[in-house]
């Protein structure tokens, strides 16, 4: 049983800027050689989320606009106690979650023909992001 760890950077523009994390999933197991086992990727942090779909523009433009009808920008709670304005930025990352497990198969994450693995940033400024990958399998 192999346990493998990877970090790496992403600069964002925050307000759902959206990152494919296809390439980097993908050197990633190739780096470890990873056979058969469990990919865990995670965003440390409380203002952006990661999750599955198809990266593709209208996917992309679709996206933002449902989670600004679900949990519009405006004033929140959380606003009066930090005074940073991006309590809907915490209430969207926590609807979609920071961590995202998928099965690796033959070197493989098992994901769908147009289901990609992304980064959404929901804060209200732009960030450097760490994101973190872990591996356990053969």
């Amino acid at each position: 049983m192999r346990n493998e760890f990877k970090e790496i950077s992403l600069s964002t523009k925050g307000f759902s800027d959206m990152h494919d994390l296809s390439n980097p999933i993908r050197e990633f197991l190739s780096e470890t050689n990873a056979k058969d086992g469990l990919l865990t990727v995670i965003v440390p942090g409380s203002t952006a989320g990661v999750t599955t779909i198809e990266f593709e523009p209208g996917l992309r433009k679709d996206f933002p606009e449902l989670i600004e009808r679900l949990i519009p920008q405006g004033k929140y709670h959380h606003d009066s106690t930090w005074g940073d304005g991006n309590g809907f930025s915490h209430l969207r990352a926590s609807v979609i979650g920071a961590a995202f497990s998928v099965p690796v198969k033959s070197g493989s994450p098992v994901l769908g023909t147009w289901q990609q693995v992304v980064l959404i940033d929901f804060d209200n400024r732009p960030r450097n992001r760490k994101v973190v990958f872990h591996y356990i399998g053969e």
